[in-house]
């Protein structure tokens, strides 16, 4: 199994679609092994999006992630990965293939309903910068 990270950002929490997208996420095959309603201050947002650093969107994309609460997923599956990135979409909700997240949340390109790791390695990253390994959630079976 393997883990992700995906964000519902601050226009999908208050347009109310967070319920449709943690419904479809667990209709995917994903397991939320944790979850945390908060709201990203500045400098966390400029941490977590530190690889987009001197792109042009880079502020405004700051500036987004603080303007309202976000709730950050450690989700598992096999693949996590590859499957969230292709179970959302593209960027920009107007080029995504239908049916995904953003199709049929995201209002456009910058309000675009939710992040996803894009490796591995990011996922490692951006799981461990909302989650300790004590707040990822085991069953008693699992543990056993």
């Amino acid at each position: 199994m393997e883990y992700t990270l995906a964000i519902i950002k601050p226009d999908a929490i208050q347009g109310g679609k967070a319920g449709l997208i943690l419904n479809r996420l667990e209709e995917e095959g994903f397991r939320i092994r944790a979850a945390r309603l908060t709201r990203l201050t500045e400098p966390e947002a400029g941490e977590l999006y530190a690889v987009h650093r001197g792109r042009p969107f880079y502020e405004a994309l700051k500036r987004f992630m603080t303007s309202g609460p976000i709730l950050a997923l450690a989700l598992e599956r096999e693949d996590a990965v590859a499957y969230l990135r292709k179970v959302i979409g593209a960027t920009d909700p107007a080029q995504a293939e239908r049916g995904t997240i953003r199709a049929l949340y995201a209002e456009n390109k910058e309000r675009n309903a939710i992040h996803a790791s894009d490796s591995e390695e990011n996922a490692r990253r951006e799981v461990s910068f909302f989650f300790s390994v004590q707040e990822l959630l085991w069953t008693v079976e699992e543990r056993g």
